[in-house]
Formats: C-alpha cells, structure tokens, sequence
C-alpha cells in the first residue's frame, strides 16, 4: 500500500512541479556544449556520437505515452516516482561512461524519465481545486523552457571550466531531490482508470515511432533517398496505421483513439505538432548564428558559454508571461490564448527580417518568441483536459507531448536539410548562409501562422464542454 505523503501547501505542491519540469528538461540540453567534443570523449566518429542526442529523443517519445497511461492505472505521484529512477541512473550512467554504449544507454534512460513533465501537469488536475488549475498548469509548463534556457549556459561552463562529468553527477543529485519532494510533500493520487496494460498497443506505437522519427532525424545524415531512410518511414507508413487499427479494437487501449478524434482534442494535437516546429526552428537558427565567425559578415563570433546567456532570457522571459497567459485562458478560453502564442511567435519570426544582424536584435526575436511559446505551453494542456475524461488525463497528455516531439524532430530534419542546401565557401569549409537562416526564419513564421489557423477551428472557446460529452469517470480503485 502507498502511504499519502505529508500535507502540503497548493504553492508548495506546484513549486515541487516546476522543479520536477526544470530538471527533466535540463537534462535535454545537457550535451549541447559537448556535441562537439563528443567523438574525442567517446572515441567514435561523429555520425556515432549524435546517437547521444538522438538516443534521448527516441527513448522519451516511446515511452512517454506508455507513462502516462500507467498514471491513470496506478497513480500519477507513483509514475512520477517511477519515471525519476531512469532518470536518475542515468545520468549516473553518463557520468560514469568512457565509451559510446554505455553514453547511449545512460541517454536513453534520461529520455524514459521525460515523462514526468505530462504527468505533472496531469497531476494537478487532481490535487488542486478548479481555480488554481490554470495558473498551475501555466507555470509547470513553462518551467520547461528555464530549463533548457539555463541549461546552456549552466552546461557550457561547467564543460569549459570543469569535468564534463560534473555535469551529470550534478543533474543526478537534482533528480534525487526532486524524488524526495515529490514523495514528501505531493498528495497521493489514487488510479483513475481500470483496465489493464495494453502492451501491444504499447509496442505497435513504440515500433512506429522509432521507424518515423528515426527516419526523420537521421534522413540529411544517410540521405533522404537511401534505402534505410526510405526504408524506416515505410515502415513508420505500414506499423502506425496497424497500431491504429489495433487501438480502436482493444479492451484498454494505451490511447483512445475514439477520444483523440473528438474535434478539441485532435485539433489540438494538430496545433502541437505544428506549434513544436515552429518553436524549435528558430532556436536551432539563432544558436548558430550567434557562434559562427564574425568574418562571415552575419556571423557573430559567440562563444558557446556567450551564446547561451545571450539566450537564457528567453527560457526567464516563459516563466514571467505564464501567469499573463492563464488570466487569458480564464477570460477568453485557452483557445483564444493559443491562437495568441501562435501569432506572437509569428511576429517574433518576422521581426528576423531587420533584427537578424546582432546579439540584440536576436535576443529581442528569442524573448519574443519565447513569449508566444510560454503562452502556448499553458494552453495546449488546458485544451486536452477540458475534452477529456479525467480516467484518460495522463495519456492525453502524454500524447499531447508527443505530438510537440514530433513537430521539434520534424524542424530539425528541415532547418537542417535548409542549412545544408543554402550554404557559403568559408576557408574550404560549408556553412550556412545568410539567406539560409531567412529562409529558415521564414519557415518557422509559416508554421506559426498555419498553428493559428488550426486552432481558429477549435469549437467553441476551448474550455470545458457546457454539457457532459464524455463518459463518468470510474471510481477510483483503492490504494493497493
């Protein structure tokens, strides 16, 4: 039998959320100052040293959906709990690594622990009372962003000034705190579904998503037209239909697709996806703008630490705007406030066209965009749970992160096949061109623009339906 934790303040309870946001997301960033000294580190070519970062991406897309379903069966606190030990062993994995499996290893076990964020948020739902549910959900949301953005520079000075290992051993004492807060002072959250594990449904979807976004991530590095880039994204095509089939005939689907096709739900999905892309692209663009050579004539010759405290304001700029978005969502819907994080990234993404030249001019675009990021951050989960029974909270939400994964690797795949096509001789090397980072800027503004049009559709104001257009909720099991 699980023991309630201790009582605790509503501040005290989401404050132990954010925590929980920051650090799953800092260990996403991590490896960023390292990418480049990784084949030394590791002894492996560079081809074989981005599977560090690749690793992450898959292990947490897979298993997201899956945690998040096992929190509505068992519990959220428990899954929370649960989901921090991977993430836990392993950064000690990567702290103690001398070689590129164990590094990969210990990766993949840092992206199974992601699936505390979706959980998090679903948590609240249940441990806060209606009126503190917005605010909440705002915040742990865009804790997330804090996490990436001090990441970087946090990450780049320790691998400049120290051991790189101190960079996990470090995250590893944040991922056994944030543990004990999360049992000391978190409600218990009893089951809110019945039903069993669906484990082909868990498998179908995790087969499908490798095929798909290992082909996607990996296309510019073998060739869009290879025969294991075309050969995956086949696959993906055949395995996630089959996987579909499989959900609408289960007795306890890991998602109900009945659920995901509602109009709220599969229209906000749609907006993640596109909300992902357009969020990652231009903090894949002003990251190299800021550290290629100044003799570049757009360069601007940032070190890696400059680099990342030029962009750590934007990760605060989230955490500042998070309230400002949840008083939207109470008054207008949360619907109103994603079309209006979608708009705002778009001006941020057009402000590139004058302001791309300077360190200022691209912390005004990052702050900006960060802005239209922070308040579609709080919006997006506060659209799943108002159309969703609050049995299927964590696997909404967990899907909903899913969704966003996939737009974030479908940016990559194309800001970097847009990079690589639109380049300039620099010293007999290739680098990006001027006009490559426009194009690419331009890019990101269209899928902002497209994220507001798909949610213009959205019925309604987005918020909770005004009659009862899903199931009662099942009782809730006893603790076991």
């Amino acid at each position: 039998m699980e023991e309630p934790s201790r009582p605790a303040t509503r501040h005290g309870i989401v404050t132990v959320m954010a925590v929980a946001g920051i650090v799953a997301s800092l260990t996403q960033t991590l490896v960023v100052p390292l990418i480049g000294r990784l084949p030394s580190m590791l002894h492996a070519t560079a081809s074989d040293a981005s599977w560090v970062v690749t690793a992450t991406l898959l292990a947490g897309a897979v298993t997201t959906p899956v945690m998040g379903r096992l929190g509505d069966l068992y519990g959220k606190r428990r899954m929370m709990l649960v989901c921090a030990v991977p993430l836990i062993l392993g950064c000690v994995t990567c702290a103690l690594a001398g070689s590129l499996a164990p590094m990969i290893a210990g990766r993949g076990l840092q992206g199974m622990g992601m699936g505390l964020i979706p959980l998090g948020i679903s948590a609240l739902r249940e441990v806060l009372p209606p009126d503190r549910l917005g605010p909440s959900i705002a915040l742990m949301s865009s804790s997330m962003g804090i996490g990436g953005a001090l990441g970087l520079p946090i990450a780049a000075a320790v691998a400049e000034y120290a051991s790189w290992r101190a960079l996990f051993w470090a995250t590893a004492v944040l991922g056994l705190l944030v543990a004990a807060l999360i049992r000391l002072l978190v409600p218990y959250t009893p089951p809110a579904a019945r039903g069993r594990v669906d484990l082909p449904g868990a498998l179908g979807l995790g087969a499908g998503l490798i095929c798909l976004l290992l082909g996607v991530s990996k296309g510019a590095d073998w060739g869009w037209d290879s025969a294991p880039t075309l050969g995956l994204l086949a696959a993906a095509a055949l395995v996630l239909p089959l996987w579909g089939w499989w959900e609408l005939r289960a007795r306890d689907p890991l998602v109900d697709l009945r659920v995901a096709a509602r109009p709220q739900v599969l229209l906000t999905n749609a907006a993640s996806i596109v909300v992902g892309f357009s969020m990652y692209a231009q903090s894949l663009i002003v990251i190299q703008i800021l550290q290629l050579p100044a003799a570049t004539g757009y360069g601007l010759g940032q070190s890696m630490l400059a680099a990342g405290l030029w962009m750590a304001p934007a990760g605060l700029m989230m955490m500042i705007v998070s309230p400002v978005g949840a008083r939207l969502s109470a008054a207008r819907g949360p619907k109103v406030t994603l079309i209006t994080s979608s708009l705002v990234m778009a001006l941020g993404y057009g402000l590139s066209v004058v302001l791309l030249g300077s360190t200022w001019g691209l912390l005004v675009i990052t702050c900006v965009c960060a802005i239209g990021v922070g308040f579609a951050y709080g919006s997006m989960p506060a659209l799943i749970m108002g159309a969703v029974p609050r049995s299927e909270t964590g696997a909404a939400n967990s899907f909903n992160t899913l969704m966003r994964s996939i737009g974030t690797t479908v940016s990559a795949a194309v800001v970097g096949v847009v990079l690589s096509q639109l380049t300039i001789d620099f010293g007999g090397h290739p680098l990006p061109s001027e006009r490559g980072f426009h194009v690419g800027m331009l890019i990101g503004c269209g899928a902002a623009l497209a994220a507001a049009l798909i949610t213009m559709t959205l019925p309604g104001d987005g918020g909770p339906p005004r009659r009862v257009l899903v199931p009662a909720d099942p009782a809730p099991a006893t603790e076991s």
